[in-house]
């Protein structure tokens, strides 16, 4: 699609371009109304009526739910009060900003020499930095481990660029006579002057003029007027675009790329764990991921930015200053990614977060109401099945919903009452009782409120305790993600008495695409290890739904206290969830 002037005396029409329009005679697509309130919207709410305080740790949102790490039981009971979900940590955010600042001196004396990114990672309670193999040959890798383990060194493969790309149809901008970028989001300034946001590497030049098509023609505005409009350093990677030219006007439909368009209704800031897209005009020009990581230092090689967010969704050259949405909610302009995409790594795609940019240069977001817009229901799950049972709970997958815009969770239902909400095809519904016939359902929801009708029900029995009166089995039914050079640490409390059974039974279940880059221990009250599952393998097999164990005890080893299952990741790009384990002793 080409920007196109309206003639003389026809009548406005808002096109879908991206949030930037020409005026034209024929309408192009019409604007949907804001999506209806989400589960993702009430989580920010509670996040935001909950005040920040020394005893915190850092937020992100987890099997739709806010988790806040907390440093002690007292701040944990007030998180609670709030409608979020508290998990004790040992190091508050004091500590992790003491630690990420000798980090960053430390990381930005190796500039261009492997690092891609550092920052506060709060699901681990850590400052986490990624870089190729080739920063272990560096003085400060050694200087950086030598912190301790509240710093974590994730290996990568990939490295990210400041993307620019090929002239392609649809909606980009060219500054100059340069490479496209895409269109931001729409903004007025106090005299009403009609603006958009970018990025700063787009906007680099100063007073240079900006064109809606190819080859220097549609001029629409100027980009970085007086040179004062642009940063690409350290403070961020932003930049303002002024639209001045006769028969251009600013839009605040965002294309989703022959979907309905999405309205922006206002703007907010990311939090680890948000669903989120970006539109850009590089193919496949709308895609949807997962929020990684905030307040990132992202290392291009020619230039170090700070305060940016991660993202585990693909992007190309040419997507940079494109839009990023949470829902309606404008969250972040592009600013670059990995020189190729990698399945379901979390640094994928970077964003700047647009609130810094508006506030910057004093600019108002230009939001809107619309009309009726996304009404579709996504489809009913299919296939709904159990996948496992323990003592107290059953375990569930079905196949993937469709929409006309995207799926963003399932709603799973216990006879007519909800037991759970999750992002994925999985879950597991715990705190049954032994031995009895339940009765489940799943709704698939989209970002607008529809839900789907509910799928065919699937029956499961829960297993007898243990399979003796005292009762045997324990489990934990809580999911824990499975990432890249992580360990998962999962716990069940046995009341069990006298010796453990031989051999024991251990059920892991789960989802991760390589089975292979996987240890599985179990650790007894006693402190012993019994390997499961041992890394190694030249072919990569996913790790089954349900996979169980006999391990022969050594020794004299009791039934009784605590034991652990721990899962190690020791490859990359791929991820999984252990949605739930149980032992029979």
């Amino acid at each position: 699609m080409f920007w196109r002037r309206k003639p003389v005396g026809a009548a406005v029409i808002v096109a879908t371009i991206a949030c930037l329009t020409p005026l034209d005679g024929a309408a192009l697509a019409a604007q949907p109304s804001p999506p209806a309130l989400s589960q993702q919207d009430a989580l920010h709410r509670i996040s935001a009526n909950l005040a920040p305080d020394s005893a915190q740790a850092g937020r992100w949102i987890e099997n739709g739910k806010l988790m806040v790490a907390v440093i002690n039981e007292a701040e944990a009971a007030r998180v609670r009060k709030s409608g979020a979900t508290p998990k004790l940590v040992t190091r508050n955010l004091t500590d992790l900003q003491l630690l990420l600042a000798k980090v960053d001196k430390l990381a930005r004396a190796e500039r261009g020499t492997g690092l891609q990114s550092w920052g506060i990672d709060p699901v681990t309670n850590k400052v986490v930095v990624r870089a190729r193999a080739s920063f272990q040959q560096r003085g400060a890798y050694g200087a950086i481990r030598r912190l301790g383990d509240g710093v974590q060194v994730v290996t990568v493969t990939t490295h990210f660029q400041q993307q620019s790309g090929e002239v392609n149809p649809g909606d980009p901008w060219w500054p100059g006579s340069e490479s496209n970028c895409s269109v931001g989001f729409p903004a007025t300034d106090a005299q009403g002057g009609k603006h958009f946001v970018t990025a700063g590497h787009c906007t680099n030049d100063a007073n240079q003029a900006a064109y809606g098509a190819s080859g220097q023609t549609n001029k629409l505005g100027t980009s970085n007027v007086g040179g004062t409009h642009s940063i690409n350093a350290r403070e961020g990677d932003m930049g303002v675009v002024d639209v001045t030219e006769a028969g251009w006007t600013i839009s605040p439909a965002v294309n989703t790329w022959g979907q309905p368009a999405v309205t922006v209704t206002g703007s907010a800031d990311a939090i680890v764990g948000d669903a989120v897209c970006h539109s850009g005009n590089t193919a496949p020009n709308w895609e949807c991921g997962t929020v990684t990581a905030v307040n990132q230092t992202i290392d291009y090689g020619s230039v170090v930015i700070d305060g940016l967010s991660t993202t585990n969704a693909c992007s190309e050259g040419g997507d940079s200053g494109g839009a990023w949405l949470r829902g309606d909610k404008a969250v972040g302009v592009h600013s670059g990614g990995n020189s190729s995409c990698v399945a379901n790594d979390p640094g994928n795609s970077v964003f700047q977060p647009v609130n810094e940019a508006l506030a910057r240069w004093n600019l108002t977001l230009l939001t809107g109401g619309g009309t009726p817009g996304d009404t579709e229901a996504p489809t009913a799950p299919a296939n709904p099945r159990s996948t496992g049972t323990t003592a107290s709970s059953v375990s569930l997958a079905w196949d993937a919903s469709t929409d006309n815009v995207g799926v963003t969770g399932y709603d799973v239902y216990n006879g007519g009452t909800l037991a759970t909400s999750v992002a994925g095809t999985t879950a597991t519904i715990s705190g049954l009782a032994a031995d009895t016939s339940y009765s489940f359902t799943i709704q698939a929801k989209d970002a607008a409120g529809n839900k789907s009708a509910a799928s065919a029900a699937v029956t499961a029995r829960t297993q007898p305790g243990g399979g003796d009166p005292g009762g045997r089995t324990f489990s934990n039914g809580t999911d824990y993600p499975i990432r890249d050079f992580q360990t998962t640490v999962s716990t069940v409390s046995s009341t069990a008495s006298g010796r453990a059974a031989s051999p024991m039974k251990v059920t892991v279940q789960g989802n991760h695409s390589c089975l292979e880059d996987l240890n599985i221990s179990l650790v007894s009250p006693s402190g012993r290890w019994y390997y499961l599952q041992r890394y190694g393998g030249t072919t990569c097999h996913p790790l089954p739904a349900s996979k169980t164990y006999d391990v022969t005890p050594a020794g004299t080893e009791n039934a009784t206290g605590t034991w652990s299952l721990r899962i190690g990741d020791n490859g990359p790009g791929d991820t999984g969830t252990l949605t739930n384990w149980s032992i029979t002793v």
